[in-house]
């Protein structure tokens, strides 16, 4: 038997006789374990290959769940984001502020409007956040301002908001022409005319009108509920503030599709803005006018009120200041004039001091009605009056001999009214005191910025000195001195009584607002009293301390004057008058704080004043030479 050497399984098989050199075994099917001892012999491994396909399962699972972990960051975790990010290279929100309400007065002349203006405002998401930087050191450089602040209110906003956020208003047509030769060199920064707030008259009734000015970081914490955001210009005090709901508006905005230089390619969506309402006042601008012309520049306050529902036809505050300069960036030297010691921003109308004899029309009242007092009575007056020991001297330091109740009026005997608080006592006085409004506020829109004034009693006393009310508290009240502090404002209200026959009335700004205008309390006062003062408070014109106004060109008035010490410092100056007499339409307060002078002598020259504007009557110029 021979084998065949063709290959290696050939040495396996015996070759037959046939003449094809195969064996017929090479044709039968291979035993079971043939492949493996095949396998083996051409030198393949076939150990743990089992394990391969695990291996490669495991391994394809933890590369998908790798790719899915970092679709879920990007789509879910980081998905807003990145969409901000996405859509910042072609679609972007351009916000328009809506113009603000104009501000009127009684007659429609505007007092507060809107003119065209330049605005700076950034897109934070413009930039990378490590860009911005550079351009706000630029930016900083042109508009003159700090760049750190800059710097804060974006970071404020975040670099990613889609917003713009105003960063200067008010630019001069200088800076506007020099930041617009760098606006290709500062992307992300776009320059834009808008409304901003403007006061034609300058400062005519700037403490009536108030201010607008950017939202501070606290009041826009405060107010981001509310629909404000960064950069929002909002009324900061006066009128402005009273009533913002009203003159704010509606923001609107585009969003618009841009190319990679930041032009506009389309507008996708246009939401128009909303301007605010219209606010029309009580105010006259030609008597507050007349009434700041009377004021001149001395430091007080001119109130002039419709006696019958309260409408505040002037209210003038000296210093003063524009409001206009809020409308863009303030000067140091602008800043620190308003922080001057004479305190510009205070509305002196609406602050508290001693009334003075002013405060007698309450007294009167109080004696009167206490049934302590006939209408009849009369009474001797001093030098002085002494009690517990105590001196309390009359003004003239002499007394003016048996007065009645009119004619202690019209002289201003402090002694007289010394004599009467003495015998009332303190209680009957201080209620009255109240009934006329006084110790709260009077319920003009201006709540933030109005004193109450004090009413002192034995537990005000109390908490605040830490000692009892005595009989001599009661007489420094009757003359409307002590402790005892009162605005312009309330003093006109308190005015305001006998002139409309008895009634408290609720001043205010608003002319169509009809509860103020239709509320009237009565002070139950009665016909014999409301006689009294009617008729003690035109003796002071005809014959009494106020006999220089006992003038013939405007229609016949009453008043009184009043003259406070104040400590330390020169005395308070006080007149108050109502007119026509048989008919009032009208009530003026005048003071003059720290003036030095009487009230006779300072302030009612002030309402004469304003009567004659109100009544038009127009001095003659002196001739030229």
């Amino acid at each position: 038997m021979t084998f065949c050497n063709h290959g290696r399984l050939d040495r396996w098989l015996p070759m037959s006789g046939n003449r094809s050199g195969y064996s017929m075994a090479l044709l039968q099917p291979l035993p079971p374990k043939l492949p493996s001892v095949v396998g083996s012999l051409r030198g393949e491994r076939t150990v743990g290959r089992r394990f391969q396909a695990v291996v490669l399962l495991l391994l394809f699972v933890l590369i998908l769940g790798a790719f899915g972990l970092r679709l879920f960051q990007l789509q879910v975790v980081n998905g807003e984001r990145n969409r901000q990010r996405a859509d910042s290279n072609r679609i972007r929100l351009v916000p328009k502020r809506p113009a603000r309400g104009t501000i009127t007065d009684r007659n429609g002349k505007i007092l507060a409007g809107s003119r065209l203006s330049h605005t700076v405002s950034l897109w934070p998401i413009a930039l990378p956040e490590e860009e911005w930087p550079a351009v706000i050191e630029r930016l900083a450089t042109v508009l003159s301002m700090p760049a750190a602040d800059i710097q804060r209110r974006v970071e404020q906003a975040g670099y990613f908001s889609i917003e713009s956020i105003t960063i200067a208003q008010g630019l001069s047509q200088a800076q506007a022409t020099a930041l617009s030769e760098y606006l290709n060199d500062m992307p992300g920064v776009r320059l834009e005319a808008e409304a901003v707030r403007n006061y034609p008259n300058g400062d005519l009734a700037a403490h009536v009108l108030g201010y607008t000015g950017e939202l501070t970081d606290t009041q826009l914490a405060e107010r981001r509920t509310q629909g404000y955001r960064m950069g929002d210009v909002v009324g900061q005090a006066g009128v402005e503030s009273a009533f913002e709901s009203a003159l704010r508006g509606q923001w609107g905005g585009q969003q618009v599709e841009v190319d990679s230089a930041g032009r506009i390619i389309q507008i996708l969506g246009d939401k128009p803005s909303v301007s605010g309402q219209d606010v029309q006042l009580t105010l006259d601008s030609d008597l507050q006018r007349a009434a700041e012309a009377a004021l001149g520049n001395r430091r007080g306050a001119i109130v002039a009120m419709d006696p019958n529902n309260g409408a505040i036809l002037a209210m003038a505050s000296w210093p003063t200041y524009d409001p206009n300069i809020f409308t863009g960036p303030i000067s140091h030297a602008q800043w620190a004039q308003l922080q001057s010691a004479n305190h510009p921003f205070l509305n002196r109308s609406l602050r508290a001091f001693p009334p003075a004899s002013t405060f007698k029309i309450v007294t009167t009242a109080a004696a009167l009605e206490s049934g302590d007092y006939s209408p009849d009575t009369v009474l001797p007056t001093y030098p002085y009056l002494q009690v517990g020991g105590v001196r309390f001297g009359e003004w003239n330091r002499a007394g003016f001999g048996p007065l009645g109740f009119t004619g202690a009026m019209a002289w201003s005997s402090d002694t007289f009214f010394y004599q009467t608080a003495r015998r009332m006592g303190g209680p009957p006085l201080i209620e009255m005191t109240r009934r006329f409004g006084f110790g709260r506020k009077t319920g003009i829109e201006l709540a933030d910025e109005e004193s109450a004034g004090i009413v002192p009693d034995d537990a005000w006393k109390q908490d605040v000195l830490g000692t009892s009310w005595v009989i001599g508290d009661a007489i420094n009240m009757s003359i409307g001195q002590g402790y005892l502090t009162a605005t312009p404002l309330q003093v006109a209200v308190m005015f305001a009584a006998p002139a409309n026959g008895g009634y408290l009335v609720q001043p205010h700004l608003l002319k169509d607002n009809e509860d103020a205008r239709i509320w009237r309390e009565s002070l139950n006062l009665s016909d014999v009293t409301l006689d009294i003062l009617h008729r003690g408070l035109r003796q002071v014109i005809t014959s009494g301390t106020a006999k220089a106004l006992n003038v013939s060109h405007i229609p016949p008035f009453a008043g009184k004057t009043g003259t406070a010490e104040a400590d330390p410092g020169l005395s308070h100056a006080w007149f108050g008058a109502y007119a026509p007499l048989d008919n009032p339409e009208v009530v003026v307060v005048a003071f003059a704080e720290h003036s030095g002078g009487g009230g006779g002598k300072v302030t009612a020259p002030m309402v004469l004043q304003v009567l004659e504007a109100y009544f038009g009557y127009e001095q003659e110029a002196p001739a030229q030479p």
